[in-house]
């Protein structure tokens, strides 16, 4: 008989709004877990957030249908198109202006970034840096 693995599945979910249909419920139903346990689970960790801020979930099916999930902060360039009002970015990457924050929106996200696990142990200097980096090729401006 073959040993059985477990399995790992990446998904975004919008805060508040994990149902047991898709996206989540085939992800899971696939690997023989019930939606509706990950989806009441999910929606009571994020209810702090503002309903349907895209929260990506990394989820370890193990070999008897039990699961354990990992949020992490929500993706560097929606929170700069939410801090710049503005609904997506420019349409030529770092050649056009399509947004404009200030210095402190920048540090505010680099502090939300430092909550995940893999940012642990990066200096905010470097995570400050990425965000400005990926501002500028959403062609969102940031101003002292």
């Amino acid at each position: 008989m073959s040993a059985v693995k477990s399995a790992m599945i990446k998904l975004v979910v919008g805060a508040g709004k994990a149902a047991p249909a898709p996206p989540v419920g085939p992800a899971l139903g696939s690997k023989g877990v019930k939606a509706i346990d990950f989806c009441k689970e999910f929606n009571a960790r994020t209810a702090h957030y503002n309903p349907g801020t895209p929260i990506p979930v990394v989820i370890q099916v193990k070999p008897d249908r039990s699961f354990t999930f990992e949020m992490k902060s929500p993706p560097t360039s929606w929170l700069l198109m939410e801090a710049a009002k503005i609904s997506k970015g420019a349409a030529k990457a770092g050649k056009e202006s399509v947004g404009e924050i200030s210095l402190k929106h920048v540090y505010e996200i680099a502090k939300i970034k430092k909550t995940d696990d893999r940012h642990k142990n990066v200096e905010l200097k470097s995570i400050v840096g990425a965000v400005l980096s990926t501002a500028k090729v959403i062609g969102v401006n940031v101003v002292p």
